[in-house]
């Protein structure tokens, strides 16, 4: 009940990527958060109601997709096994990372500064306005990093622990945080709790990703970096996936950037400052591809072991 559909859901986020016209998951979580975000993020109580919806809504997002499972078993359980691998398709994000960040780096190359920065800020929460073209290959070597983790090692970890069903409440956690974690004036509140829970709940998938990175593109001092500059970012956990991409590619990442409309000054990871470009990502993009593969291997050989001692 894990080793099929953990396969089939990793061979299909391979060859497919996310569904572009396929109803998705996550799709509906942030349809559900837009809604009530706009009905609950005004008036009193803003940060209890914003802790009701951290809550309540991932509880929903687990529950709804343990009772599928729970009907699908019922009935066949090679329908459960089908159903299982569809959603750890929709759960894992890595091909889609890739082409998204290619995207913008083929835009950049092909489109000019303008259409590149307006390409990336498809795929970042921050102002693209301003950027350079060497901020935009930047910006998308960190976000494939830090996405590394929130998308495809956080997702399998929480699939190893409690199946589709945890990785599909995670997802919810960790879409709460892309919508309403911000600290601006409109979501310091309400989404205080959601961003909370994310930090909790990446904080081993985080630590796991930078040393999986490290493993597959090992280079002497890589762990020696990540430890000096993991804890050099504002969020409790980015900086280690960050600094294992930054070690890798001896760049340097961080700087000044505006979210929502606030100037946050980030330390800077690493010390090398030079230029990076599409060599780079291409090694961005394979480390990716193997620490997916890393991950999904150790969670099936998990599942093996515990399988071969309890049965």
């Amino acid at each position: 009940m894990v080793l099929l559909p953990l396969t089939a859901g990793y061979i299909l986020d391979l060859i497919f990527g996310d569904p572009r016209n396929l109803p998705h998951p996550v799709v509906l979580f942030g349809n559900g958060i837009a809604w009530i975000e706009r009905k609950w993020n005004k008036g009193k109580y803003r940060r209890f109601k914003g802790c009701v919806v951290a809550i309540l809504f991932p509880l929903l997002a687990g529950s709804v997709a343990w009772i599928i499972g729970w009907v699908a078993g019922k009935w066949n359980i090679w329908f459960y096994d089908l159903i299982a691998a569809v959603f750890v398709f929709y759960g894992l994000a890595n091909r889609s990372l890739i082409q998204e960040g290619g995207e913008v780096i083929r835009t950049l190359e092909n489109r000019g500064l303008e259409a590149g920065r307006k390409r990336l800020s498809w795929i970042v929460g921050r102002d693209t306005s301003e950027l350079s073209s060497k901020e935009i290959y930047t910006a998308v070597l960190e976000t494939m990093a830090e996405n590394l983790s929130d998308g495809v090692v956080a997702p399998l970890f929480y699939y190893a622990i409690g199946g589709f069903p945890a990785m599909m409440a995670y997802k919810m956690v960790n879409t709460l945080d892309s919508m309403i974690g911000y600290r601006d004036e409109r979501y310091r509140e309400f989404g205080c709790c959601a961003a909370r829970l994310d930090d909790v709940l990446n904080y081993i998938p985080a630590r796991l990703t930078a040393l999986f990175m490290a493993i597959v593109a090992w280079r002497p001092g890589i762990f020696g970096f990540i430890r000096r500059y993991g804890r050099q970012h504002a969020s409790p956990n980015s900086g280690y996936p960050e600094s294992a991409m930054a070690g890798i590619l001896n760049c340097r990442f961080g700087g000044t950037h505006v979210y929502h409309g606030l100037l946050v000054e980030k330390p800077y990871i690493g010390d090398n400052g030079r230029e990076v470009g599409y060599e780079d990502f291409r090694k961005a993009a394979r480390v990716n591809q193997e620490v997916t593969l890393l991950t999904v291997v150790l969670v099936l050989g998990a599942d093996i072991m515990v399988y071969s001692l309890f049965g």
